[in-house]
């Protein structure tokens, strides 16, 4: 029985695809926001970390006694101090039997600093002021050893090691492909070659990390807030790494002020926050400061491509060839996910017959690498875009048209796209209508037109250009969510989830689902996230997954509460279920007789009244917990066309028009995924345009704060032109994909292909991004461009 079917108008959709307002902005805009660091507890002790200065070091000798001789420092902690689990190292994240040689972070170094900015001791003290103080005592004799500073000099015989008891600095060496390669290469008509770079970045979300520890030594519980992504995630690992007992360890996420990724790995900070409240019986608080952000936080992007592609001579691709190298920094936090999404990512909405991959991970002595937004998607389309633009060219074809002749048609859904996805399954395209999303971002950008507009343009001395590019990518991955609907005596009902949300809006999203099926006011559900506490299992919040496992979690909860209710009040009333409705908080029935019993009073009766016999097969209470797990992820797509003007003669880039044309199945809120998108876009111009962690040779990074790695301000994104379409996925009962990362992904490539396309008079090619002003003009000026 479909709750559809129960309701007064089953045809019209309440809150459904309605841009319903966020429900949980209003307190944030009144300053009313529950961070981590607005939790202040009784006696509560503040910390701070002593970082390595070096990239690459071995640790000879620590003496902490000025530090804890100093008033108003509680501990002073180093590897040393630790004991029995915690003084091994971070537990092992997405095992790949690729990886040759895996090593994740101690929780604080013992003999061997691999990157500036790694954790070598933290102190406890009265307040922030004295824990930096004491960390200002510790004394800390290194001996400096080569650094590995590139990764492409990282793979070489003579290089450096970055970790010294590994034989080499290759984490992984993988080869993957589909079709008969040598076949595609050997006779094409044509094939063209170039290699791309996609430097390095961070995600540098407003509130940075944060953790503070109560432990509660009357009952052994131990409660950690956290500013993180995945509650359950990082219980699992404080109980492995405490040996703590999983019933009394509860992990809080309130507000939380962004993650965009880098705030999914365990940090050492968690658990170092865990064991010293539990030794000192005190709160500890500890709060990342900007500075510690650009160091120890996981960064993204930074590979190398080198990308063959053989075409006919009417545009087909024949086959396509990569080599990719990808530097993981010296920590593998997340096993080596990002670079091989970056692999799989490669084909895109196009038919490719054949592909050969080879894949090189590479230890470096810098910040480890992770998933950001985007998640090693942003490099491949990049590779992928650009490479179609450079195979344009050298056949004399418009760039629009060459990718249209090689686009899946939506006839051939689903789609085998040749690779075995992250999640182990073939990757294998779901829905969507790739022609469809590329002709409207093109029409709505007056591609036709553009010619003209360019022509214009340069007579009064202007260059301006067009760029475009498509993707496709994974969303919704399991293993799985849930979560749990009850109705409360008051008539309230709760909606309880594992999901962690960062401003995202879910828990709008959430109550609109929840308030659908049950068919009541938005205003009377409330949504209870990221809490171990609430709800036993959840996976986390990252990879654009919650709308398809919580959503539908909550959608198939919500159903059963439904069904229970209508139940309950058909015994209660000696009649069948399907005589029954809900409407408006209330059970009630189809025509005929007025009868109506609100959902509070059913909570009541479902809750046990002496005398009272529950219908057989009904259990109590009007609460229902489900889990959702999808067969396999569900793919979105989009094209962004982006038309800007760069001045030549300082390299500044203006956008004047950015279209992204978008689908992620059937959208619960349009508002919210125009947030979505919108931020996406924001997070790509910024890494198309400004964003560059920046290391030396010597693997020191010299970009540790906002005046050398810049951000878009408002100034930097215009108005985004969004185009929705809605192709609803098969695989899950809402028809919903992920929207989060979407803009992110194309970004880079439409800009830099635009950026091209305004001074092709002059011949330069982009080959990297980001393409900051100074590298603009250095490429001008390398051709030609002023000379006199």
């Amino acid at each position: 029985m479909e709750i559809s079917d129960l309701k007064g108008a089953p045809t019209d959709q309440r809150y459904i695809g309605k841009r319903v307002t966020r429900t949980e902005d209003k307190k944030l805009l009144q300053g009313q926001g529950s961070y981590v660091d607005d939790v202040h507890l009784p006696n509560m002790l503040q910390a701070a970390v002593l970082r390595s200065p070096h990239a690459h070091a071995k640790i000879v000798s620590i003496d902490c006694t000025a530090a804890r001789e100093l008033k108003g420092v509680h501990a002073v902690y180093t590897h040393a101090d630790l004991s029995g689990r915690a003084r091994g190292r971070a537990p092992s994240m997405l095992p790949n039997p690729a990886i040759r040689f895996e090593r994740t972070q101690e929780l604080l170094a013992s003999t061997e600093v691999t990157f500036a900015g790694e954790a070598v001791a933290f102190v406890v003290a009265d307040n922030r002021y004295i824990a930096e103080d004491a960390c200002g005592l510790i004394e800390v004799e290194y001996d400096t050893l080569p650094a590995v500073a590139d990764c492409r000099d990282g793979l070489r015989p003579e290089s450096p090691l970055c970790h010294t008891d590994a034989k080499d600095n290759v984490v992984a060496h993988i080869q993957m492909g589909f079709g008969d390669i040598d076949a595609a290469f050997n006779g094409a008509p044509h094939v063209v070659e170039e290699t791309y770079w996609q430097n390095r970045g961070s995600a540098h979300p407003m509130e940075t990390r944060g953790y503070l520890a109560e432990f509660h030594a009357a009952n052994g519980e131990l409660t950690v807030w956290s500013s993180g992504q995945a509650p359950h995630h990082e219980k699992k690992n404080l109980v492995e790494l405490l040996e703590w007992d999983a019933e009394k360890l509860r992990v809080l996420m309130n507000d939380v002020g962004g993650g965009f990724g880098p705030k999914l790995p365990f940090y050492p900070e968690e658990a170092l926050v865990a064991i010293a409240a539990v030794a000192l019986k005190r709160p500890v608080k500890w709060i990342e400061d900007r500075r510690e952000h650009f160091l120890a936080v996981t960064q993204e992007r930074d590979q190398w491509w080198t990308v063959k592609i053989a075409l006919e001579n009417d545009g087909k691709i024949r086959g396509v060839k990569l080599e990719m190298v990808h530097d993981n920094g010296a920590f593998l936090p997340w096993g080596i996910i990002t670079p091989y999404i970056s692999i799989t990512t490669t084909p895109g909405p196009y038919v490719i017959p054949a592909m050969g991959a080879k894949l090189d991970v590479v230890y470096t002595n810098k910040c480890a690498t992770s998933p950001v937004r985007g998640a090693g998607r942003p490099q491949a389309v990049f590779a992928m875009e650009r490479i179609l633009d450079k195979a344009a060219r050298a056949l004399g074809m418009d760039r629009a048209e060459l990718r249209w002749r090689n686009l899946i048609q939506p006839e051939q859904m689903p789609y085998d796209a040749g690779f075995i996805y992250r999640d182990g399954s073939p990757l294998r395209y779901d829905s969507g209508d790739y022609p469809a999303c590329q002709k409207a971002a093109l029409e709505r950008a007056k591609y036709s037109s553009f010619a003209q507009r360019k022509a214009e343009a340069r007579r009064e001395g202007r260059f301006i250009g067009i760029g475009m590019a498509s993707f496709v990518e994974g969303t919704g991955m399991g293993p799985f969510e849930g979560a749990t609907v009850r109705v409360q005596a008051n008539g309230r009902i709760a909606v309880i989830t594992g999901a962690s949300p960062q401003g995202q809006g879910h828990k709008t999203t959430f109550a609109q689902i929840c308030a659908e099926q049950l068919n009541v006011p938005l205003e009377t559900i409330d949504v209870i996230t990221g809490d171990t506490g609430g709800i036993s299992m959840g996976v986390g919040t990252f990879a654009s997954r919650v709308t398809v496992n919580a959503g539908n979690s909550v959608y198939i909860a919500a159903q059963a509460v439904g069904e229970k209710m209508l139940t309950l009040a058909a015994h209660l009333w000696k009649c069948k279920p399907e005589e029954l409705l809900l409407v408006e908080g209330h059970v009630a029935r189809r025509a005929g007789i007025e009868q109506r019993m609100s959902y509070g009073q059913l909570a009541k009766i479902s809750q046990g009244m002496p005398g009272f016999t529950m219908p057989e097969g009904l259990t109590a209470g009007l609460e229902e917990t489900k889990y959702f797990s999808p067969a396999q992820s569900t793919y979105c797509n989009g094209t962004a066309v982006v038309e800007l003007e760069v001045d030549r003669e300082t390299g500044h880039i203006t956008i004047l028009n950015y279209v992204m044309a978008h689908d992620s199945g059937k959208l619960i809120n349009p508002m919210i995924v125009d947030g979505q998108v919108i931020g996406s876009v924001a997070h790509g111009i910024g890494n198309a345009t400004l964003e560059w962690m920046q290391y030396d040779e010597n693997a020191q990074p010299t970009t540790t704060n906002f005046g050398e790695y810049l951000l878009p301000m408002a100034t930097d994104v215009p108005n985004i032109d969004i185009v929705h379409l809605e192709t609803p996925s098969p695989l899950n009962p809402l028809g919903v994909k992920g929207a989060g990362e979407g803009g992110t992904i194309p970004a880079a490539a439409a800009i830099v292909a635009a950026i091209e396309d305004a001074l092709s008079e002059y011949g330069v090619e982009f080959t990297e991004a980001p393409l900051v002003p100074q590298r603009v003009f250095q490429k001008l000026k390398e051709a030609g461009a002023y000379a006199r």
